[in-house]
Parts: structure tokens; sequence; C-alpha cells
């Protein structure tokens, strides 16, 4: 069982309101388009790493940092990437409160070890989101997906991708990190699904967010099983399912189901040539401004209610949350989901060595 229990999740349309009345000054009654009065009018922006997907540097801080503008002409975002070291996160964290600013968005390195550094930042009056990760202690607001459905419907696609085979099938795992809640999240709820949809899961490693790491738990599991030992491989996210593809290829693996999510790119064009059999979009823009949303209003002193207007339970706090909904990307739907949200372009995915796949999926 997770440590933390959903009690409300909202959906797109909810989330879309949500933000169009903060947007115009009905979340709590005041208008976001104006900082506090006096003090320090800077958001702090702490992401955790940028070599294992590109979606932080590439969307998440481009997106807050518009949608902050937007809302607050005279506010500013101050960003730091911690290249996936929590010490170096914690030093940027405590950098940014000695610095004076009062809102901090914080996707944890290492979230069940920022207990300590939020209860003491809580003290000095500031207020933490945490977003994408639930960092641990007294965080203010929580932005995220609904991240056991993440992995659900990741095992569900691997069951999907396997069709009649499934029920006789041994699928390995390879999880993301042990330190990030979300891995755990994901995990718990493809167990949901593959625990009983496949055959048998003969291998699990956690690759730790890191393709370097999931490339060398796949070579293992080749090694300890052999070639033919396995039908399938979970992989947490894009870009360990990409080191796992390039793996299963140098030894003569071809055709198996691996899926990922993040929905990057380069995995967009693997599912089109058939490389990859699927990864989870969850969509950023509504993530990324609903917590720019939030981080606002908690800088103006705004409720934050009509944006998280659900909740999540982390040790005895009851903390308001915004939770989205991800969704299933395969080859069949690119063009209704990543590109009709205009994530991509089609000419970003349709390069000259995937312009026959893009026309087979009709997205060209």
């Amino acid at each position: 069982m997770n440590a933390m229990m959903r009690r409300v999740v909202i959906g797109t349309a909810a989330v879309s309101m949500a933000l169009t009345m903060a947007a115009c000054g009905k979340a709590g009654g005041s208008s976001s388009n104006s900082a506090s009065s006096g003090g320090n009018k800077t958001i702090g922006l702490l992401l955790p790493e940028n070599s294992s997907s590109i979606r932080y540097e590439s969307f998440d801080k481009p997106l807050i940092e518009a949608k902050v503008k937007a809302l607050c002409s005279e506010c500013s975002v101050q960003y730091n990437n911690a290249n996936n070291d929590a010490a170096t996160q914690k030093q940027q964290f405590d950098t940014m409160v000695s610095q004076g600013i009062k809102v901090i968005l914080l996707d944890a390195v290492n979230a069940p070890g920022t207990t300590s550094w939020i209860t003491d930042a809580q003290k000095k009056g500031v207020k933490v989101i945490a977003y994408d990760r639930l960092a641990s202690g007294p965080v203010s607001a929580y932005v995220s997906f609904d991240n056991e459905k993440v992995g659900e419907l990741q095992g569900q696609a691997l069951v999907d991708a396997l069709g009649a085979n499934a029920k006789s099938a041994n699928v390995v795992m390879i999880n993301g990190s042990e330190t990030d809640p979300n891995a755990a999240q994901f995990k718990a709820g493809a167990h949901k699904v593959l625990d009983t949809g496949v055959g048998k899961i003969v291998y699990e490693q956690s690759g730790e967010w890191q393709p370097t790491v999931a490339s060398q738990k796949i070579g293992a599991a080749i090694t300890a099983l052999g070639k033919n030992g396995f039908q399938a491989v979970y992989s947490a996210n894009d870009g360990m399912a990409a080191a796992i593809i390039t793996a299963l290829k140098a030894n003569g693996i071809n055709n198996i189901p691996v899926g990922g999510q993040d929905a990057a790119p380069d995995a967009i064009q693997r599912i089109l040539a058939g490389d990859q059999a699927y990864t989870i979009y969850k969509a950023y823009k509504p993530e990324a401004e609903g917590a720019a949303t939030i981080a606002v209003d908690l800088l103006n002193g705004v409720s934050v209610g009509g944006t998280a207007t659900a909740s999540t339970d982390s040790a005895g706090l009851n903390i308001p949350s915004l939770l989205l909904t991800p969704v299933v990307v395969t080859k069949a739907n690119i063009k209704d989901t990543v590109i009709a949200d205009g994530m991509y372009k089609a000419s970003d995915i349709c390069t000259a060595q995937y312009a026959d796949a893009c026309k087979d999926a009709k997205i060209q």
C-alpha cells in the first residue's frame, strides 16, 4: 500500500476551468496579476535532473516561467537544476531561503530526505510547493499526476502489446529510483496489472532513472535469463527505455514490447518505428501552469483552493493538491495526443527517417 492515499482526483476539464478562474483573479477572491506588496517577488524553481529526461528544461521550466510572467508581471523565476544530486539541491534550496525567496517550487531528487529542510524553511515563512514528486515535510501544495494510475496504464499497455501471449509471458521490470516516491507509485500501479495480467515477473530491478544503469540491468537480465527468457520489458520512463532497446538489439533481441513514460520526442519516433510499444503522456502544460498559478497565489497570500481542488494525505498532513490524469500513447493515437495538443509539431517527429512511418500513422 502507498503511504499516500488520493481522496480526490480532478479531470482535465476541471483543471482548465480552475486555471482560467485563477488567471482571472477569482481563485481565493483576489487578482493574481500583482505580486504581494513589498518583499521578494521571486519564485524559486528547483528541478531534479536533465540526464534521463528532456522534459524539465525543455517543457517544465519555460512553461512555468511563462505562466508566472503572465500572471505577475513584476515576478521572476530563479531556476536551478540539481543534476540528480540531492546534496546539490539542498544547497540550492538553502541559498534560495537565505536570499529571502518566499515561495519555492521543488521537484526533489530525494523526496524522502526533504523533511528537515522544508520544516526549517517553513519556520522562516517560506512556502514550498512539491512539484511532480511529493517531497516530505510540511509542503503548502502538491502538483502532479495520479502516479499510481500512470503505473496501471503502463502495465495495461504492456499487456495489450503482448496480446494473446500475455498470460504466458515472462516480463522484466526496470523501475525508477528508489528515492523517488513517484517511482514507488508507478511500480505499485504496474504490479496491480502485471501480477495477474502476465505469466510472471522474472527479473525486477531499479534503473535509478539512469539510462546507463538501465542498460546494465537489462544486460544482467539477459545473462541470467537468456535471450529467450523473457517476452517484454517494463521500463519506468522513456530515457531508460531507449537504453534498454539499444541493449536488446545489441544482443539480437528484436520485436519484443518495451514501454516507457514521458512522451519524449525520440520515444514517439521509436513508437512509430515499432521499436517501443507505448509511452505515457503527462501533459506538461497544465501541470506547469497549475504549479505556476499556485506559486503566484501563495506569493500574493491568496487561497490556492481554486486550483488545488484535490487533496493528498502525507504523514498526517492534508496537502492541497492538483492531480492530473495521464494518457497512454501508441502509434494509433500519436496524432490525437501529443500532436493535437501542440506538444510537438508533426515536423518535429516526422524527420526523413520516420517519414514513411508518419504516413502510415496518418500524421502527415
